[in-house]
């Protein structure tokens, strides 16, 4: 099975779709005010109500969930994410996604109702995700990765061809790095000490550019 990986670089986040023999996988969908821009890209794609087989989204943050109650009304996909961003995008706070908060985040608090989703962009997931999902039903040859630390329960996705839809676990804002965000920063070493031992041939970040895992080093 081949797969095809379209980037869209929207204005705060990336989303990834992934066509496969048996359809499209999209990975994140941005935030609200990228809603236009995302679908025309999906549909430039060839990507089409009834095309579109599954949501999946890396964690419970807006730039990333901001767009999938909608994209799920419109294309008719199921959403999928990990059980622990429930909260996060049923009650549209991505701090419950989170423990208790260090400093640096507590001084987001004033703020974070710009971080916030809407009520009708919050969302209940069709399905939940764990660590060894395989997504073939879906038209994918990729297993789910449980890799904790940006948030509770961030995932990534791995393709069969090593591709890495890393979420905001890895970015690539100045440089390829860890996630900036943390929630919890042993966590954050343990997946990172995890999926470099595995077969990964590029990186797909949440936010910047591709890389490679070579070009991380030892970042930890």
């Amino acid at each position: 099975m081949t797969e095809t990986v379209r980037t869209f670089a929207l204005r705060a986040s990336n989303a990834y779709l992934v066509e496969s023999d048996t359809g499209f996988v999209l990975i994140d969908t941005g935030f609200r005010f990228d809603r236009s821009r995302l679908e025309a890209e999906l549909r430039a794609a060839g990507c089409g109500p009834g095309d579109l087989r599954l949501i999946v989204i890396t964690h419970g943050d807006p730039d990333h969930s901001g767009n999938a109650a909608y994209v799920r009304e419109v294309f008719g996909a199921k959403i999928a994410l990990h059980r622990l961003e429930a909260p996060a995008v049923e009650r549209g706070d991505m701090f419950l996604s989170r423990g208790t908060p260090p400093l640096s985040r507590r001084l987001l608090k004033p703020i974070a109702g710009l971080f916030r989703l809407r009520r009708r962009e919050r969302f209940t997931p069709d399905l939940f995700l764990e660590d060894g999902d395989r997504l073939d039903d879906y038209g994918l040859d990729a297993t789910v990765l449980h890799v904790p630390g940006h948030s509770a329960g961030s995932i990534a996705v791995l393709t069969a061809d090593g591709v890495l839809f890393s979420g905001d676990f890895l970015e690539n804002r100045a440089r390829p790095s860890l996630a900036t965000l943390v929630d919890d920063a042993e966590a954050l070493k343990a997946s990172f000490d995890r999926v470099r031992q595995l077969d990964v041939r590029i990186v797909y970040p949440g936010h910047g550019k591709s890389f490679t895992m070579d070009e991380m080093g030892n970042s930890t």
